[in-house]
């Protein structure tokens, strides 16, 4: 067990952990290697790790994409505690979230499309981050936003009123951290509550105390640590963990071809060798070292882990010895 606070490891604070797919299609070995590692920061301190399936999405969720999800954690050795909960099935706080957060005067109504805020964006605003939204609707009076309604003749979407917030954190990873914090969506114009507001939501109703994910996710976490601080909700802490890449140094995604556990097994290959290779990009195993998932639970340590990407080739590139 590691240990970062001083003068021993009492009091130990909380370790619960949580990965979160969305079941739209099949987690590819970038996937598996961040659900490794959140169960291992977790499993390796003594905590919970619970799993979340992230389906808000109708249209693109599929029972059958969350069930082979599941067959591939489980096939590289990751277990949870409990049934795993449906975002579907939550709804409801989230509602209840996004009233609180009207009280309090910080939602507002938004017909801008795509197109509306490229355009807007493309001049200079301030200290946002590129491709923020920059408040464009926040600025309305009543009237223009009558207008705003009849002319788009569809609902608006629901943005948080972020007040030009600049939010400071630190990651177990990456360190020090800063960011600007934009008018984000709470409310799609769908009527579907935002990935922002339901993650937030979820992490504290599940008591989650770290949040282990990709790295390229880390600018969404001032936005989301200002939602739990205007909730009322504790933040828990988290740790912004390198990707895996395709050949074109870009995430790995499907247009970069094999890389799932179905397509190991067409080359003759099992999931131990997948977590194999994931353990030696991590610097966890020596090359050619044969490990399993709970074998790493007691090498564990972030200070182990190299914070640098790693490129997937198209042959896989997954020969451990």
């Amino acid at each position: 067990m590691w240990c970062d606070i001083p003068l021993g490891c009492s009091p130990q604070p909380s370790h619960d952990g949580r990965f979160a797919p969305s079941p739209t299609g099949t987690l590819h070995l970038g996937n598996l290697r961040t659900a490794l590692l959140a169960w291992l920061f977790a499993r390796s301190q003594g905590g919970r790790f619970v799993l979340r399936i992230e389906d808000l999405d109708p249209q693109r969720s599929r029972l059958e994409h969350e069930e082979r999800q599941l067959a591939d954690l489980r096939a590289i050795g990751i277990d949870w505690d409990g049934q795993p909960v449906r975002q579907s099935a939550r709804t409801e706080l989230y509602f209840t979230a996004l009233s609180q957060l009207e009280a309090q005067g910080r939602v507002y109504p938004c017909w801008c499309t795509r197109a509306d805020i490229h355009a807007a964006t493309e001049a200079p605003h301030g200290p946002l981050p590129e491709g923020a939204y920059p408040g464009t609707c926040r600025r309305l009076t009543a009237t223009q936003r009558a207008e705003r309604e009849l002319a788009a003749g569809r609902p608006p979407a629901l943005r948080l009123d972020a007040g030009d917030e600049r939010i400071a954190f630190t990651d177990l990873l990456q360190g020090n951290r800063e960011g600007a914090v934009d008018d984000f969506v709470l409310c799609r114009a769908d009527g579907a509550p935002a990935y922002n507001l339901a993650v937030v939501v979820d992490d504290a109703e599940q008591q989650i105390a770290e949040v282990v994910r990709g790295d390229d996710l880390i600018d969404s976490t001032p936005r989301q640590l200002l939602l739990a601080r205007l909730l009322g909700l504790p933040a828990p802490r988290h740790a912004h963990v390198p990707l895996v890449l395709g050949p074109d140094g870009a995430r790995l995604a499907k247009r970069h071809g094999a890389g799932t556990i179905t397509d190991l097994a067409a080359l003759g290959r099992r999931p131990e060798d997948a977590v194999a290779w994931m353990a030696r990009t991590l610097g966890l195993a020596s090359a050619g070292e044969r490990v399993s998932a709970s074998d790493l639970v007691e090498r564990f340590h972030p200070a182990r882990l190299r914070n640098e990407p790693t490129v997937l080739h198209p042959d896989l590139d997954i020969d451990i010895g």
